[in-house]
């Protein structure tokens, strides 16, 4: 099961887990309460087939493969919902340690847009996020195509956004690398990037909800984001106008 051209996909980056680290069952679990009625209760073979879990929470606490958690999934072919973790040696900034994938998708009908907020807020809580995105699937093809290798002379990305720094480039672990739909600040990145500020932020604040931990799931459009629709457009550009540090083009 893989995402598909309509879907959401979404992506929160944490601190490594260690040890004996509850965060895999607490985002399954968070994840859960966050959408009425799923449960991920079965994963796939190689083959694609459903296999179900009759022990599904001993085998997330237990099994950390690739440094995170196995992949889970509903068994609804037509409304499929996926999750599973796993751990990048990249950390996410100059000189910093590996980080934690958490990864996710929904469908992208009105059911899964309705709960896209409360399901990346649970996933970044229950991460320990530092930030995180969800965006329709495609946009991290655009988003690759911003970020800015040394030698692009000249580097011009799609839709006249701005030029992102890679990753491993980023001057601090706290600032976001760039922009989705929806977009998972933990307290720290919000401080980093300057948000909120009641004066400039006021039509952002109108589509953001404050997290139990002090940060934000910040919604740049009422829809989800269509780069085609020129409103969407600008939105995205005026949101990376007023967060220059995001993606690395200016250290606060």
């Amino acid at each position: 099961m893989t995402a598909t051209p309509r879907s959401l996909t979404l992506t929160v980056y944490a601190p490594a887990l260690v040890g004996d680290d509850g965060r895999p069952l607490a985002i399954v679990h968070g994840f859960e309460r966050a959408l009425p009625g799923l449960r991920l209760a079965w994963t796939l073979s190689e083959k694609g087939r459903f296999i179900a879990l009759t022990h599904r929470d001993e085998w997330v606490a237990a099994d950390r493969t690739d440094g995170g958690f196995p992949f889970l999934c509903n068994d609804d072919e037509s409304r499929p919902v996926t999750l599973t973790g796993w751990e990048n040696p990249s950390g996410l900034a100059v000189g910093s340690p590996p980080r934690f994938e958490v990864h996710a998708t929904l469908p992208l009908d009105a059911a899964g847009i309705a709960a896209a907020t409360d399901v990346l807020d649970a996933l970044g809580e229950g991460a320990r996020a530092v930030w995180g995105h969800a965006s329709p699937n495609g946009h991290g093809q655009i988003v690759a195509q911003q970020f800015r290798r040394p030698g692009d002379e000249p580097h011009a990305p799609p839709h006249g956004l701005p030029s992102l720094k890679l990753p491993r480039y980023n001057p601090a672990p706290e600032i976001p690398h760039y922009l989705g739909w929806l977009n998972y600040w933990s307290a720290a990145a919000a401080r980093a990037i300057g948000f909120p500020d009641p004066a400039r932020d006021a039509d952002l604040l109108s589509r953001a909800r404050r997290t139990a931990t002090g940060g934000w799931v910040v919604q740049l459009t009422d829809a989800p984001l269509d780069l085609d629709n020129l409103a969407h457009l600008d939105a995205l550009k005026l949101a990376y106008e007023r967060f220059p540090e995001i993606g690395g083009r200016t250290t606060p």
